[in-house]
């Protein structure tokens, strides 16, 4: 039995490494994905877990895959794809250390994850099943995961969703907007950053919002994320805020929504 197992979108983060002699810009390859960043964090706090996806049969896939494995995340459920490539995304910094980013993934693998590769044996005994929407962009990855979802709920597993929106990858926001209600509508716990709640509720306001989402769609658990703020939670009536330690100089947030929640749901 695993703790947790999640399914989603690995791919590589390049991120800025400085400038060459030459003056140019410098990235270094890192192993990415939310699902994934989730499970290293949980993995490094004890638990058993487990990674469902897909990337291509090259060089890219294989780091990896060697990174999944070396994190101590269990990978018999890890596809690779002889015709499609591994999923890249470049990151780029402002002066605050906030990210945006830029992918090449037209398609790419991870999007490839068909049904009938699903490695059913880890999700019928999951105790938590994690999944976001960038799996839900295109098919048949698509599928895919609303599958899984269904395979691991029918075998008692608590649901976790972190839209995790990146509007660069979606034809409309509208289209964003309506597989973020599917996720909020199968999850137990969800985690949302105010703009992730400004999408779904029409207001970023975190109480205000909060309170939307767990009405509307049955939650017991809404976390959000806000940045230099802090975090705040609902959990039925009961709401509460932990500011952010101002005494931490923010360089890079990327994968920070991702370990948060990692802690949180092992808390969970």
């Amino acid at each position: 039995m695993f703790d947790v197992c999640a399914l989603g979108e690995l791919l590589v983060d390049f991120t800025p490494a400085g400038q060459s002699g030459a003056d140019n810009p410098l990235f270094e390859a890192n192993p990415g994905g939310a699902p994934c960043n989730v499970l290293a964090m949980l993995a490094r706090l004890g638990h058993k877990t487990a990674f469902l996806g897909k990337v291509g049969d090259d060089a890219f896939g294989r780091f990896l895959a060697d990174a999944v494995s070396g994190a101590g995340i269990d990978t018999a459920g890890l596809r690779f794809d002889a015709h499609t490539p591994t999923t890249l995304a470049f990151v780029h910094l402002d002066a605050r250390g906030e990210r945006s980013f830029s992918f090449y993934r037209s398609p790419g693998a991870d999007l490839m994850l068909r049904t009938q590769e699903l490695e059913l044996r880890t999700l019928e005994t999951c105790r938590l099943f994690h999944f976001g929407t960038l799996s839900m962009t295109a098919e048949p990855a698509c599928s895919a995961t609303k599958q899984a979802v269904t395979c691991a709920k029918a075998h008692g597993a608590l649901i976790s969703f972190d839209p995790n929106l990146r509007p660069a990858l979606w034809e409309s926001s509208g289209a964003a907007k309506a597989q973020m209600e599917y996720g909020l509508m199968q999850c137990d716990v969800a985690k949302l950053s105010e703009e992730e709640l400004l999408l779904a509720t029409g207001t970023a306001d975190p109480e205000e919002g909060s309170r939307i989402v767990a009405q509307r769609f049955r939650l017991p658990l809404v976390l959000v994320t806000l940045g230099a703020r802090g975090s705040m939670f609902r959990l039925g009536a009961h709401t509460g805020f932990v500011p952010a330690d101002p005494d931490i100089r923010t360089v890079d947030t990327t994968g920070a929504g991702d370990t948060f929640f990692g802690c949180m749901l092992h808390r969970v």
